[in-house]
């Protein structure tokens, strides 16, 4: 039996622990310019961070549009780590189902939806995001294919095998990476791929440091050790094919949002955590056997 919850049936609440409470009520009332402001660029809404060498003479030129162009730049740079995670999902048809899995505001799904043309389920705790996802998919005019839904990642409702991909971006600290991944292996067609960016402490480091416990903090989240990623991955027939280390990539992002408006206070946080060695920024793309 497939279980489905269309546009505009995400009333019913699905069940959360506590912890997971006190996140969705974060996100229902988060309104970071950090977040917006760059989604308003051109209508897609990430809630990730950037790759790739920054232009920096966006910091040149007439003072009164440098705010418009570094904001741009921004959006450049986080687009770039959204199609950095699609090149990695593997062949999808128009006929493959995806699975956006904490969605944000929906903006990598619609990336999605836009490269392969398949069906895109997104999900999150988050009632405000969903509303907010379900209403870009409208306006794009391709709600009949992407659709957002309140549902928890570790226990979606979704039925066995029917995805052909699933993917986190920057979500995997908020869960237990055991729960998890046992969801995914029973969602995950056989030889379907599952894709991750993720930050993680380093367990050469030892404990995690004191940037990764303030990040921590600042974001209500447990970010786990590098290695529970691929111990968990083996416990629940997830095979990495393939392990990106995008710390010095995401670097420059962080140097230009740290010159720009939309400075959260934490960019020197992660700055010094990814230049310590303490804190890295990894892809993890695996298939389900």
């Amino acid at each position: 039996m497939t279980v489905t919850t269309h546009r505009g049936s995400a009333a019913a609440a699905p069940a959360i622990s506590p912890y997971q409470k006190s996140v969705a009520d974060y996100w229902n009332h988060e309104q970071n310019p950090v977040n917006l402001r760059l989604g308003e660029v051109d209508g897609f809404y990430h809630h990730h961070y950037g790759i790739g060498d920054a232009d920096w003479s966006v910091l040149e030129g007439p003072e009164d549009t440098r705010d418009e162009r570094t904001i741009a730049e921004l959006h450049r740079l986080e687009c770039a780590q959204a199609d950095f995670l699609a090149d990695h999902l593997g062949a999808i048809s128009p006929d493959d189902r995806l699975l956006d899995s904490g969605c944000g505001r929906g903006g990598g799904s619609l990336v999605a939806s836009k490269r392969f043309d398949c069906r895109v389920d997104g999900i999150s705790i988050s009632r405000t995001q969903v509303a907010f996802a379900n209403e870009q998919a409208k306006k794009r005019g391709v709600d009949d294919k992407v659709r957002f839904h309140l549902k928890n990642m570790l226990d979606t409702g979704f039925e066995n095998g029917s995805f052909r991909a699933i993917w986190n971006n920057e979500s995997t600290m908020y869960v237990d990476l055991s729960r998890l991944f046992a969801e995914y292996a029973r969602l995950l067609a056989h030889g379907g791929r599952y894709v991750t960016i993720t930050g993680c402490y380093n367990d050469t480091y030892g404990l995690p440091s004191r940037e990764v416990s303030t990040i921590n903090a600042h974001y209500i989240c447990d970010i786990h050790p590098r290695s529970a990623y691929f111990k968990e991955m083996a416990n629940n027939r997830l095979v990495p094919i393939s392990v990106v280390d995008l710390t010095e990539a995401t670097i420059p992002y962080w140097e230009l949002r740290a010159k720009s408006s939309l400075v959260t206070g934490i960019e020197d946080t992660f700055l010094t955590a990814y230049k310590n060695g303490s804190f890295q920024y990894l892809l993890i793309a695996a298939d389900r056997i």
